[in-house]
This record gives C-alpha cells, structure tokens and sequence, in this order.
C-alpha cells in the first residue's frame, strides 16, 4: 500500500526518494531480492556509465512492495526483505522476511562525489564473504582483508565490486572508480565500501543460497551466453615465431598424432609490425604472404586449417578510444526509441580539457568502429580474436577519453567496453557465435568473454584466480595449461574451457615425451567425450547464471570446511576436481573415484590410489548423470549419433540433456532441444527415466544409439526396458544387458531410439 507524498519524501513506481539536508536518498525494487540504493546530491540521480553502455541491467517490471511512514522512518517491504530509512539521516537496516536483522548501516552513508562514497555496516560474528574476482590469488573467502578494486596487469586482471555472503546477502556496487572494500580488517565490528570520485549507488541481493545471489546478479548483469559448441573442445595457440607453414603443419601434427583439437591461433608475430595498435594492421609479408587473388575463398592457409576441422584465430592489441563506439550506439538506440532513422554524430566534452587532460590518440578514428578493420580477416576466415592486456590492462592518468571520461572513471571500463564490442561486432557481422578471450575485465563480463588467467601460467596461483571469478559470477575461465606436468594437463583440461599456449617448440604436446604426451592425448580425448556434459552445463550457466567452474562453498556453502580449499572446485553439477593435490575434502555424501569406480563416504578428505598416475583426483557426485558422446578429432566431425549416459547411484539425481545446432542464435527464439534424465532408488531397485526430448533445431536427429551404464550397484539380477525384461548377454543390435564384477557396473545397450520417445529403464537386485 502506497502512502501520499509529504515534503521530503517521494513515493515512486519503484520506491522511494528521500530528501535529506545535503542530498537526496532513493530506494528502488527491482525484485522482490534485488534493492537498489542511491545517494545523490540534488533532486535526480546521475546516469552511471555502466547503466548507459547496456552493461547493467536498468528497465524491470513494476515490482511488489508495500510503503509504510511514520515520523521516524520509512518502511519498504517486498515477499524476502523488508528496508527500513530513517528519516533524520537516512541511515539504513534491511531485515528478511521473518523480521531477523540482516543489514544496519552504522551511521549515514557519505553520498559523493566529492569527497567521494562511503559506507559502513555492522559485521556479525560468522558472517563469511565471497567474490571480489580476480584480484588475489590468496584465498577465497575475505573476511578479515581490504580489496583494492583496480584492473592491474598480472595481479589484478579482473576486480570485481561484487561481494556475497554466507548468510544469504549481496552487494554490487554501481561504479567504474577505484573502489576499496574493508571486509572487517580496520574494524572486527564492522564492513563496507568507499570510493572517490562517484555517488553512492549499490544493490543489496537477497537469495537462499549463493548460487541464488548469483543469479541475482546475473539479473542486473547479464547471464552468459551459450558458446558455440566447438569452443568446448582444445584450443591451441602457436610459438609467436611461427608462420603459415608452421600454422598448418600443426593443424596436420594435432591429425596425424590422434589429439583432437577445435581451434587453433596465431600470436603477435603474424603482424606486419610487431604489436599494431592500429587499424591498418596487416599479414606480415615474409611469414603471411596472403596475395590479394587469396584474402578469401579456398587458396590461404586459413581455409586449409578450417578443411582440417580447426576454427583459426589472431592475437590482438588494443588501444582504440571505443567510447566513440558506445556513445554512437547510445544514440542508435535513443533514435529508434523516438522513431528516427538516424542518430546524431560525434560527443564531445571539451570542457574537461580544463582538467589538464590531453587527447592523445592519434590511432583513433572517431567515426570508425574498431571492429570495422577485424571484419576483412573474419572475412578470410579468422574465426576468434585472443584480446591480449596490453594497454587495456595499463593506466593513463592524464588520457582524456572521446566521451568526456578521464582514466579514474574509464580505466576499469575499458575491458568490458572491448569485450562487448568484439562480441557485437563478430555477431553483426557473421550471425555466428562469437567466443571473446580476454584476460581484464569488471562487473557483468561473463555477458560477453570467456578469460585466461593472463600472463601467470598454469599452476596453483592460476586456480584461485579462477575460483574467484566462480564466486563472482564468471565461470568461463581458463588458464595457459601447463603441459608439461601430468597435473597441468589434468587442471587445464578439467575448466570450462581448454586452452594449450605454445610460445616455444618445448610446449607441443607432441614432444613432451611418451608418458605426458599419452596423458594429453587421454586427457583431450576424455574432454570430447564430456562434450555432450559440457555444452548441457553451459545451458546451465547461461539460464541460471551458475558458473561451469564453481568454488566449493558455491555449492557446498553450509560446510565451513570449504571455506579454504584453494586446490579443488565442482566442475558441473557432476565432478569434484582436485588440482596440484593428491588429497581432497568430499563434502556430505556418497563420492565416486572416476579413475578407480570405487566407492567413498562424504564428510571427510580422500586420498585416491591412482590420483597421482593421473595427475590428480577425479570425483563423481553419487546422483550424478553424465552424458557422453564418442571419439572424434573435432566437434561436428561426425553426426551427434551416439548417447552413452553414465548414471551414479547412491541418491536421487536428475540432468537435462541439451542440444541445438551449435553455431546461430536460434536457441534465443527457442531452437533447442532438451531432454530431462532421472534417477530414483525403489526398495532393491534403480529406475532412470529419460524422457521424450521437448522442442527441435536445424539438424536435430530423430534417432540415435543409446547406451546406460550405472555405477555402484553391489549387483544385477534383472534389468526391465519400459516394463519388458531384458536379455543378459551380448547381442549384435541390442537390446541387451551385461555386468562387470572388476567396475561394478551394469552396461546396457539399447541399440536405436527415438528421441521423441521416452526410455525408463529399471535394475533391480
């Protein structure tokens, strides 16, 4: 119920707006979980750079709440949280819906701009906090520490002013400043942020879990999107000395030694000139010579690579003003808002030249977009751009920016800027799936990239910083794999996506001796297998917003235990990874060993017998249902016609199956294909249910050959296929069961299904 409007407070669609003596207070719904509060001075909140590039979220529908007043305060109260503003200073405490105190602001929050934001909060005694990116590589849980928010080359790729809790809350700031997060290390009592420079406008998220804040913040954010099928596969990238000779005889090495690979790059060295910032960049002539009668069509060493299956891709450097871009597509979209053809042109803020800022970029041409010069090798057949940190990740305290922007606020911009415009400017121009790689970033970049760990390598430090982004909504991570190392192969093939940088001979997989190279090519061809699990987690990710990649406590967050482990993640709903350890902590619950099948009891750390041979410990969640395809060389080489689905007994579990056509956007219109998998124990009985597949793509198979094989039944005497008794034994076209005492597996065979036709299959004992 909405109260009528006294002097100094509004009531609004979405909220309220307080008048305060030095500024004004406004108080949004967004959701019932999302509140967003401003502090600002004047009557109307300032445009925040992220709200006018499209990089947050800023049109909702009208929420639900109610409004109460009295002369102390202000009460807003939505289905999960209830806000309360006291009147005299406009200090705030938000509560659940039961009434328990969550938030209290220890004293009025300072507004900004000058001197800058502020604001600070009672810190409970167990209050445990999470996120922050990639900003340390010490831990990720931050109690008891202070973030300094400021894309840095190396150490601090991608900070990210994000931070969730234990306990159900999170806070997302709306800024681009340097912002410093003090999560109780100045004061055990209490926590907070402040920056310079900028107003206070931040949201605080309600969700029952962190995975449920994370899609919160993946509401305001953007969820990430679906990658192409191909990018789930090994991504190769050349010695920086290589050129076209080199580029295919690799592309032939990966064939002719049975290691399938996807895609496959070049680094700086195929530049005419070594690191061209600009756009008139072109093929160096000794190592590229691309004839013009070659640029495009079947006669460059481009088109050979993609006749071998690979989807060929360049390094990039980036120097380019691209706020001219952002502001022209502000404009687009402020014309056709108003219904006019054409924007108006250039923005311009001379007046900040008062600052003592200079244009210095003479590489820049206003009225050209950067992807404009990228468009002519996509053309030849380039199909990624690697988007190296060079300057992107370097300050320029006296750079004055097209839009009017210094580099205090553009700084940590920027990355997301050159994220957004290379997966608009691929998807304009191609209507295929882009796959960005960057290694910098800020809030709201799993919308548009996947990343590396940059220049750190492939070792322990690289994992945290990928549990980090897990933990901020980011799980589209990988690293530089170490292939050298039996445990680098098993962490850079087991994240959500692989990628193998080659700068030197010493690196290729095929001349790491007999034992690592055997390890690689298990490794890849496990990979390729997991393709069909994958891509169907991806979905995932791109519909909840739950990263591939995920921390333990993401999943696991009521067991303090997986606070500090640095040196394991759950990749998938299905799999525990342990990375650079031998010894793991299995959370609550039954766990199986993938290499061995063998059988562990949750709440306690593990020690696997072959972990070590392998490279590391592999887990399988009991409840688990993984589907897998079949060996190939690359993704799309054969028809999608095999199934074999892996079931895990031990709990209940289910998975949904997801297929489309890989390449195009028709699954944004519902050009897709999902099937749901269950299982569910009865008495001395094992029932998995695979259900009718729901919708259809281009390409989509109506049939295929379908295998179960459930792990950790202590025996087999019956298996029914839809209620009709299967045979024991080996037959040539199925349907047929059989049981391996050394696996303790029962592996049945059905031969050809209908997609469209439901299988329920039951093991009794």
């Amino acid at each position: 119920m909405k109260q009528s409007q006294t002097p100094d407070l509004r009531t609004l669609e979405c909220g309220v707006a307080l008048t305060l003596p030095d500024a004004t207070l406004q108080v949004d719904v967004l959701e019932a979980g999302i509140l967003r509060v401003r502090k600002f001075p004047g009557a109307e909140p300032p445009e925040k750079p992220l709200i006018r590039y499209g990089l947050f979220r800023d049109e909702w529908p009208t929420p639900k709440f109610n409004v109460e007043t009295n002369r102390q305060g202000v009460k807003l109260t939505t289905d999960l949280l209830s806000i309360t503003i006291k009147r005299a200073d406009g200090a705030l405490t938000v509560r659940d819906a039961e009434g328990k105190e969550l938030l209290a602001e220890i004293e009025a929050s300072a507004s900004g701009p000058d001197p800058g934001l502020c604001t600070r909060f009672l810190l409970p005694p167990d209050r445990a906090f999470f996120g922050l990116g990639d900003q340390t590589r010490e831990r990720i849980e931050h109690r008891g520490t202070k973030a300094d928010l400021w894309v840095i080359n190396v150490s601090s790729y991608i900070p990210i002013p994000f931070v969730m809790t234990n306990d159900g809350l999170g806070f997302l700031v709306n800024t681009t400043r340097r912002i410093l997060f003090d999560l109780g290390e100045s004061s055990k009592e209490q926590f907070g942020f402040e920056a310079k420079g900028d107003t206070l406008d931040y949201y605080i998220l309600r969700g029952a879990s962190p995975a449920e804040i994370i899609g919160r913040y993946t509401e305001i954010t953007g969820k990430p999107p679906m990658p192409p099928r191909w990018a789930m596969g090994l991504w190769f990238i050349c010695r920086t000395q290589a050129d076209a000779r080199e580029f295919v005889d690799d592309c032939h090495a990966f064939r002719k030694e049975g290691i399938p690979c996807d895609a496959i790059s070049l680094e700086p060295g195929w530049m005419a000139k070594n690191y061209d910032f600009s756009i008139t960049k072109d093929w160096h002539p000794e190592r590229f010579p691309v004839p013009s009668y070659a640029r495009k069509g079947r006669h460059n060493f481009l088109s050979a690579a993609r006749r071998m299956g690979f989807k060929p891709g360049l390094w990039l450097c980036c120097d380019y003003d691209l706020s001219y871009e952002e502001e022209r597509r502000v404009k687009q979209a402020e014309a056709q808002k108003k219904g006019e053809e054409k924007a108006d042109g250039g923005y311009e803020q001379d007046a900040l030249l008062m600052k003592g800022a200079r244009r210095m970029d003479p590489g820049t041409k206003p009225d050209v977009p950067w992807f404009e010069h990228l468009k002519d090798f996509v053309d030849q057949g380039v199909e990624w751009f690697k988007q190296d940190g060079a300057n992107q990740v370097l300050t320029h305290p006296d750079r004055l920016w097209g839009n009017g922007m210094l580099d205090d606020e553009m700084h940590n911009l920027y990355p997301l800027l050159y994220s957004k415009q290379m997966y608009l400017g691929f998807r304009e121009h191609t209507n295929r799936r882009p796959f960005c790689f960057t290694p910098a970033g800020w809030a709201g970049l799993q919308r548009w990239t996947g990343t590396w760990t940059g220049d750190t390598g492939g070792e322990e430090n690289t994992l945290v910083a990928c549990l980090n982004l897990s933990l901020s909504g980011h799980g589209m991570s990988t690293c530089d794999m170490e292939v050298t190392t039996k445990e680098g192969i098993h962490f850079g093939f087991l994240l959500p996506w692989a990628q193998l940088n080659s700068w030197n001979y010493f690196r290729h997989p095929w001349y790491q001796g007999e034992e690592l190279q055997a390890i690689f090519s298990d490794y890849a061809k496990l990979r390729y297998r997991l393709a069909p699990y994958l891509y169907s987690v991806a979905w995932e990710a791109h519909t909840s917003g739950l990263p591939m990649l995920r921390a333990m406590p993401l999943v696991f967050p009521e067991d303090r235990e997986t606070y500090g482990l640095l040196r394991q993640y759950m990749f998938g709903p299905a799999f525990l990874v342990g990375a650079f350890t031998e010894k793991v902590y299995l959370p609550e619950g039954d766990w199986y060993d993938y290499w061995t099948s063998e059988k562990y009891a949750g709440g306690e750390w593990a020690e696997p017998r072959l972990s070590a041979r392998k490279g590391g410990p592999l887990f399988v969640r009991a409840g688990s249902i993984i589907p897998m395809g079949q060996d190939v060389d690359y993704i799309g080489q054969k028809p999608d016609d095999e199934l074999t689905v892996h079931v895990y007994a031990g709990a209940s579990g289910a998975f949904t199956f997801y297929e489309d056509d890989g390449h195009t956007f028709a699954y944004e219109n519902g050009g897709f294909r999902a099937t749901q998998i269950r299982q569910e124990a009865k008495g001395n009985s094992l029932r998995v249910e695979m259900s009718a597949a729901k919708g259809s793509y281009a390409g989509a198979l109506p049939q295929r050959r379908l295998e179960f094989v459930i792990h950790g039944l202590k025996s087999a005497d019956k298996v029914d296929l839809d209620g009709r008794e299967l045979a024991q034994g080996v037959g040539l076209h199925g349907p047929f069961w059989t049981w391996d005492n050394v696996s303790s597996t029962v592996v049945i065979t059905l031969g050809e299904r209908d997609a469209s036709r439901q299988t329920v299959v039951t093991v009794s004992s």
